[in-house]
């Protein structure tokens, strides 16, 4: 019997690169977001308050159910949250992304 090997479990369920990568993504993106509020100490409640979405959704996003969230809409939650999405290239020539805090202007 032939064992089947994946670096991401999102390429054992589809075929398609692209596919996996998105879904990929969306996963990486609801993670960090669910360390920033636990970080921050937040119960749903604080969540849906701050990102200004419905308890269903909060509910949706810190469960993880990637299928129904979109990557532009994950990226809109790190930015209402202070965060930046930004890939570089580090000297090795691989790509490196960050998720970082958006520094405060001074008032």
């Amino acid at each position: 019997m032939t064992q089947l090997e994946y670096d991401n479990i999102f390429e054992a369920i589809t075929d398609d690169p692209i596919e996996a990568a998105d879904l990929t993504l969306r996963s990486d993106l609801v993670n960090t977001l669910v360390a920033i509020f636990k970080e921050r100490g937040w119960k749903n409640a604080d969540i849906g308050t701050a990102l200004d979405i419905p308890q269903s959704r909060v509910s949706e996003l810190v469960r993880g159910k990637i299928a129904v969230l979109s990557v532009q809409k994950l990226f809109g939650y790190l930015a209402v949250l202070g965060y930046r999405f930004k890939p570089s290239l580090d000297g090795n020539h691989h790509v490196v992304c960050r998720v970082e805090e958006k520094q405060r202007e001074a008032a």
